[in-house]
């Protein structure tokens, strides 16, 4: 594919994942740095995301530990929980992730991904979790 298809494969993608939230970070670099804005859609879904290896759900519970991990990802966070959400992740799965990846990353990191996965339940009104071990 040339970059243009790439781009246009990877919007497919985009869309089937993130949904608008995606595109509200692909046009919120517009016109600060439209080329990262081109290799999001291009590279990390019209290639990664594409991929068959991994299933769209096991690809969001990567993506979650890793954002976890690393820490100060708030707006990603933000968008992938979303993401998980958009692909059959349930709030409890992703909460029982997030509580997981406290082993690995740390209580503090794993509270701050869980807050923000609070926030996207909220506006999805899928609070409060009842099952919940």
């Amino acid at each position: 594919m040339n970059r243009e298809e790439r781009y246009e494969y990877g919007m497919k993608v985009l869309e089937q994942v993130d949904g608008e939230a995606g595109q509200r970070i692909v046009d919120s670099l517009a016109d600060t740095s439209p080329e990262l804005g081109h290799q999001v859609v291009a590279w990390a879904f019209g290639d990664m995301y594409a991929r068959p290896e991994l299933p769209p759900r096991d690809r969001q519970l990567v993506t979650l530990g890793v954002l976890a991990a690393l820490g100060g990802c708030e707006i990603e966070l933000d968008v992938h929980i979303n993401a998980a959400l958009n692909v059959g992740l349930t709030a409890t799965e992703i909460a029982e992730a997030l509580l997981h990846s406290a082993v690995y990353c740390g209580m503090p990191r794993s509270i701050n991904a869980t807050l923000v996965a609070k926030k996207v339940f909220a506006e999805r009104g899928l609070l409060p979790l009842t099952n919940l071990g």
